[in-house]
């Protein structure tokens, strides 16, 4: 539902001498295989509204008749209506403009994690950049930072260009770190990233630009912040220790979305909204030596396509069961809140923010509102429950809310900014500060790494899925390199500029022992 932000004191930067993280213990390792193993069911009916569904897009519940009956034929059918839905729809009907496409959802359109984030197009590449390069190499740790750069940027000049009326803002966003050990890790994390990287890349709003704040008055200044962070739900007050400030974007995701399928629509595209997947499997249908094809199932007709897509992140294996563990859900939660009516907090905000601590973070963007006020957008904590809550994996449950998180959640913007920032005038008002509650399903995977190109063995069933909470920054150039793919017939064909550590393999697949988020093990 957003970009994952590992905490730097897991990322073993043994070169600078920082201390590796332990291992987990043994209880933690048993909560997560548990919670792997739970078989993964399909979208339940009744979610919990969502804040960026109002108002509902006309397509919501939109079907086209002609792919819900009997048996059809296409060409290529994707399954999944969030943004890797809907950009491989969008590419593929560019590259091949007559081409039979259907799309099947299993709820309302974009009713999943794109539906449902937070509504922040944020990368963080340094985080995981030290990680990545002890594990894959410079070579690869560039290119994930750099598809992750390209695709922020690429998301909001599609905006532009399409004009679509999404609320996309590129703008610089703000990391406030709450532990000083993190603090210093992350400015050797940069320092690496700034080595390695182009000179052009440096500078200002591109891929390796950062400035660091030390100074702690200056930020509280700056970005109307507390020193302390003074949420009463957590048992010691964190001190801020520093900021890092780089560029990133907000945006509303399903808005940009459902306005890029409207426009697939328009290309020929053949929707099919509450129409869940119930199985994929070999078709006995042949065409002399033109290759594999397979059969689409869902609850009323069976679709027979040479190419099937398969876009559903958390809710994969539910379809593929050789892939439960590989990819496990996680429930994501998220706040709208309003400042009080003496806020002193700029309307809106002009930058995106990240409350990072020593076991998790939380997410944040402004909303603007037409009446010149503002919403904040904030998700997270995780971080705060037992072992970073493996009750919250394993379960595409969105139709309920963690009270934990939400209490939480609750006083986390009136702990960062202090109660004279946000400026609640009285009791009654503090009441109503939370404006609406959600949760959302997002699909975690062993390494961290989204899974993306043609299933091992079974030519033509392609896939993009798994992206840790990343997705907004991940798959519009996933779907770009899927589609390349595509055209070329294999994986071969795969763009110079995608990483290869994205592909799924039996390599990767054989080595898989899920044990939570990589950016959420705690430390012991």
């Amino acid at each position: 539902m957003r970009a994952p932000l590992p905490p730097y004191h897991l990322l073993s930067i043994s070169i600078f001498g920082i201390k590796k993280k332990p291992p987990p213990s043994q209880s933690s390792k048993v909560d997560m295989d548990e919670r792997a193993r739970i078989p993964v069911a399909p979208p339940i009916a009744n979610p919990l509204p969502s804040y960026w569904h109002d108002p509902k897009s006309h397509l919501a519940n939109f079907t086209e008749p002609e792919a819900t009956t009997a048996t059809q034929t296409y060409d290529y059918v994707v399954i999944g209506s969030g943004i890797s839905g809907t950009m491989t729809a969008y590419n593929i009907l560019n590259t091949w403009p007559d081409a039979r496409v259907v799309m099947l959802e299993a709820r309302e359109v974009c009713s999943g994690a794109t539906g449902r984030n937070g509504g922040h197009t944020k990368a963080a590449s340094y985080r995981s950049y030290t990680h990545h390069v002890q594990e894959l190499g410079k070579e690869e740790a560039l290119k994930i930072a750099r598809l992750e750069y390209a695709n922020i940027v690429e998301t909001h000049r599609m905006a532009e260009e399409l004009g679509l009326n999404c609320e996309s803002k590129l703008c610089n966003t703000v990391d406030l770190i709450y532990d000083k050990p993190t603090f210093e890790a992350g400015k050797l994390a940069i320092q690496m990233l700034r080595v390695d990287a182009e000179e052009k890349e440096k500078e200002v709003g591109n891929a390796a630009w950062y400035q660091i704040h030390e100074d702690i008055a200056s930020i509280q200044d700056k970005f109307s912040v507390a020193t302390e962070n003074s949420n009463p739900t957590i048992d010691t007050k964190e001190k801020l220790a520093g900021t890092f400030e780089y560029i990133a974007g907000r945006i509303h995701a399903y808005r940009f979305t459902t306005e890029l399928l409207a426009e697939c629509v328009k290309k020929g595209l053949q929707l099919c909204t509450n129409t869940p997947v119930h199985d994929i499997r070999p078709s006995a249908k042949s065409e002399g030596d033109s290759g594999n094809r397979w059969d689409v199932c869902t609850q009323e007709s069976t679709i027979t396509s040479k190419n099937v897509i398969i876009a559903t992140n958390g809710y994969t294996p539910y379809i593929m069961k050789e892939l439960q563990g590989a990819i496990v859900p996680m429930r994501g939660q998220i706040t709208a809140q309003a400042p009080g009516t003496s806020t002193k907090l700029p309307s809106p905000l002009p930058t995106t923010y990240s409350f990072i601590y020593r076991d998790g973070y939380e997410y944040m963007i402004p909303r603007p509102l037409p009446d010149g006020g503002q919403h904040i957008v904030i998700g997270g904590g995780l971080g705060r429950l037992p072992q970073a809550g493996p009750s919250e994996y394993g379960t595409v449950d969105d139709s309920t809310l963690n009270p934990e998180i939400s209490k939480y959640l609750n006083e986390s913007l009136t702990g960062y900014f202090g109660k004279d920032n946000w400026g609640e005038k009285s009791e009654e008002e503090a009441s109503r500060r939370v404006v609406q509650e959600w949760t959302g399903i997002m699909g975690a995977t062993a390494d961290g790494r989204p899974f993306v190109g043609e299933v091992p063995g079974k030519e033509g069933l392609w896939i993009s899925a798994g992206f840790n909470g990343h997705g907004m920054v991940l798959c519009l150039k996933s779907a770009e390199a899927l589609v390349k793919m595509m055209e070329a017939g294999s994986m071969n064909g795969k763009p110079e500029w995608f990483p290869e550590s994205f592909l799924m393999t039996r390599e990767r697949l054989e080595k898989f022992n899920f044990r939570g988020r990589t950016d959420m093990q705690v430390s012991e």
